[in-house]
């Protein structure tokens, strides 16, 4: 799945389950989370964390191709004002989190003392910043995690050594492949889709499809009803049928891009939890439900664990979508993720 996908976006919201274990449930349907768990932090792990489109988990193979937004952000270009002042003002500070975590292994901001800032509502003291900073460097990695709090150590000490020792390509060379990789997973679409799926800056994105398409990796079409260029990935290719059934993570990477789920799929969506309760048009945790080639339904959803309940709290038909052609398909699909879940029964 992650051949195919690239990545997935990483997200605490934890009213349903963790975000970045449900495109694995969509695509493939049941399967044991701690699959995903023994991939990213076990052993012999085959995932790492870093910033790709967001937060997210990536094959090890792509971690040669994003040193280069590790060297920026060391150079004091990370995109992100706090870290890059942190990173400019306070070299020593950085050096000596460094230096405690390669001295005691393997911690957490709040292993260090006086870890719990003040002021910030997501409570990030100067230490959580500074880590984080040492994180966006790769000066330091995700080790493990203790509930959803991040456990740093050092890349040498985490990373396979044949992932230390690949060669580190270009950067010209390394954002063409994750171009190749964005277009292979979207199938089609426009430069704005390629860049935002690995959050290229535009300039090298620009550059990089322009080069892609030259050399016919890329091929330039329209989409009738469509305003602007599209690029199709080479080797894309239109199926006879789509048998598709599945509940999509707000994340996914098929509708995090939302004017592409506007455009494509005629599907306007927004994520509103942080949106006021009375505000709220279709609720709190919603997942998008794909049938077949439409995105035809949105659901509610919330784990009551206590309960052990799946309760689909409210359920939005699309307009112009009948009813009985969902819901019996709908119903499957609620069920198998409660089955999933380790819920006894869903409440609709």
């Amino acid at each position: 799945m992650f051949a195919r996908v690239g990545l997935i976006q990483i997200d605490s919201v934890n009213v349903l389950v963790r975000s970045h274990y449900l495109p694995i449930f969509s695509r493939l349907g049941d399967y044991d989370p701690a699959l995903l768990e023994q991939a990213v932090y076990g052993r012999d792990r085959i995932l790492f964390e870093y910033w790709g489109h967001e937060a997210s988990l990536l094959p090890l193979e792509l971690q040669p191709l994003l040193r280069w937004r590790m060297d920026r952000a060391r150079n004091g270009n990370a995109g992100w004002p706090r870290i890059e002042r942190v990173i400019a003002e306070q070299p020593r500070v950085l050096a000596g989190l460094r230096d405690t975590i390669a001295e005691r292994g393997a911690m957490a901001a709040s292993d260090f003392e006086g870890a719990r800032g003040k002021g910030s509502w997501w409570g990030w003291s100067d230490v959580k910043i500074g880590l984080e900073a040492l994180f966006w460097s790769g000066e330091i990695t995700t080790a493990y995690r203790r509930g959803f709090e991040r456990v740093y150590d050092l890349p040498e000490r985490v990373f396979p050594r044949a992932i230390l020792d690949a060669p580190t390509p270009s950067e010209p060379d390394a954002q063409r492949e994750l171009v190749r990789i964005a277009a292979r997973a979207s199938g089609i679409a426009s430069e704005r889709e390629l860049r935002d799926y690995f959050r290229l800056d535009l300039a090298d994105a620009r550059a990089r499809v322009a080069e892609l398409t030259d050399a016919g990796e890329l091929e330039r079409v329209h989409v009738e009803g469509l305003r602007g260029d599209r690029y199709l990935a080479r080797g894309a290719r239109l199926p006879r049928s789509i048998d598709a059934r599945a509940l999509l993570s707000p994340f996914d990477s098929l509708i995090w891009e939302r004017t592409r789920a506007s455009e494509l799929f005629g599907f306007d969506f927004r994520l509103e939890i942080y949106t006021p309760q009375h505000k709220r048009v279709h609720g709190y945790y919603v997942l998008p439900f794909l049938l077949g080639d439409r995105l035809v339904a949105r659901v509610d959803l919330k784990h009551d664990r206590q309960a052990g309940v799946l309760r689909a709290i409210a359920t939005h038909i699309e307009p112009g979508v009948r009813k009985r052609d969902v819901s019996p398909a709908l119903r499957e699909e609620l069920h198998a993720m409660a089955a999933w879940l380790g819920a006894r029964e869903v409440g609709i």
